[in-house]
């Protein structure tokens, strides 16, 4: 371990010791202690908790398994399911691999950014829907596909989107801006 990193883990959370939200942090996450490999679990029990792992988030697990922020921190932004700000109540994501891109995906992402208002990587001003890419959602036979709040579907023109989030449009305010990841 380098000096840095060793003196990155001394380094003292910058939240208040009873501030409700790290305390609960911290009770999701020590939950976790015992078992084999329990970052992983333990960013997603938080995820599912907060809507997202936000700084905060990051230093109080750095902390009770005695990581950097910078081993935490880049767990959470390589993979997908963890976001640093909260994402939208639905989460549509559109392939944009080559097999979905052959049968149109690239058209069914202009169609779908118009549809619901806001762009590739962004949410919704009323957090109700938030639009993300993926590179393969294992349904390259029935490209292109979508996945919606966790189910994946094949096939889906323009109509069949429409279909899919009728109910989640946005509102007519502007998108907030930044990345959902």
């Amino acid at each position: 371990m380098s000096k840095a990193m060793a003196r990155e883990r001394r380094t003292p959370l910058p939240a208040e010791p009873d501030d409700p939200i790290s305390e609960r942090v911290r009770e999701v996450v020590t939950a976790f202690r015992s078992e084999r490999g329990p970052l992983l679990p333990a960013l997603h029990a938080v995820q599912e908790e907060f809507g997202c792992v936000d700084e905060v988030a990051v230093q109080v697990i750095a902390d009770v398994f005695n990581l950097s922020r910078a081993e935490v921190h880049g767990v959470v932004t390589f993979y997908r399911d963890f976001s640093s700000c909260p994402r939208g109540r639905s989460v549509v994501r559109i392939c944009r691999a080559e097999a979905c891109q052959s049968m149109g995906s690239e058209s069914l992402v202009e169609h779908a950014t118009k549809r619901l208002g806001v762009a590739i990587g962004e949410t919704a001003s009323d957090r109700s829907v938030t639009l993300e890419q993926v590179f393969c959602l294992g349904n390259c036979a029935l490209s292109p596909a979508v996945m919606v709040d966790g189910e994946v579907v094949g096939r889906v023109s323009p109509e069949r989107f429409d279909s899919l989030i009728s109910g989640l449009a946005p509102a007519s305010a502007p998108p907030v801006t930044g990345s959902a990841r």
